[in-house]
């Protein structure tokens, strides 16, 4: 009864997931153009500041606290255009707010996709960007090299952090750790292909040789290093 019971509701949330909108973020650039429009950003403060779209409200998804506490007081009778960093939270959030009466649009891609489509945001760091040049020279070791994309607010990054220390506490003398910052580092995951946080990408004589997105566990790492 009670697996059947969660098959329900979770059938419930994809159903109700499925029911929110979504376009891509040139469309998104050109709808929230319009007057009568609430745009937010259900990521977390520090992604916000990280760099947000025009006129962007903030209530982070992950804080359900929060969320509830500053949705309330959107406007029913007008159309919320929602996203978050690549488009998975936003979808969530979106359900809920359609399940409680708003008009809700979403973005695919979230604002990686807003960035990666060239448009511009509004407060993002003035921390300058690592070149390729400069990036290149990190890299180049006759050591096996290990680059982290990740960021503070990013959840699956956080949880990466003990894992990656223990195991870099084990094979410091093995390999170098270079963490990339990615609510800063844009223009170089573009060019990296890097698509979400956390990726690993493994580097031999300035060579990629292994990668990967999202969590890794310490026994994979070692794997990498045989």
């Amino acid at each position: 009864m009670r697996s059947l019971l969660l098959s329900t509701l979770l059938f419930a949330s994809f159903h109700a997931m499925a029911q929110v909108p979504a376009i891509k973020p040139a469309e998104f650039s050109s709808a929230i153009k319009a007057q009568n429009i609430q745009v937010l950003d259900v990521r977390t403060a520090d992604e916000y500041k990280s760099g947000h779209l025009p006129h962007a409200l903030q209530a982070n998804w992950l804080n359900k606290t929060e969320f509830n506490d500053r949705t309330q007081h959107l406007d029913k009778n007008k159309t919320v255009y929602i996203y978050c960093l690549s488009g998975g939270r936003s979808a969530a959030a979106g359900a809920a707010l359609l399940a409680q009466g708003y008009k809700v649009v979403n973005m695919e891609g979230g604002i990686n996709g807003w960035k990666n489509a060239s448009l511009p945001v509004e407060g993002a760091s003035n921390v300058k960007q690592t070149s390729m040049e400069s990036y290149n020279g990190q890299i180049n070791s006759t050591n096996l090299v290990l680059v982290d994309f990740g960021a503070e607010w990013c959840p699956p990054c956080r949880k990466m952090e003990p894992v990656l220390q223990a195991f870099m506490k084990e094979n410091s003398k093995k390999l170098t750790l270079v963490k990339m910052d990615g609510g800063v580092e844009t223009e170089l995951m573009k060019s990296l292909n890097v698509e979400a946080l956390p990726t690993f990408i493994l580097y031999k004589n300035g060579k990629e040789i292994k990668r990967k997105q999202g969590l890794v566990s310490r026994e994979e790492f070692n794997s990498w290093i045989k």
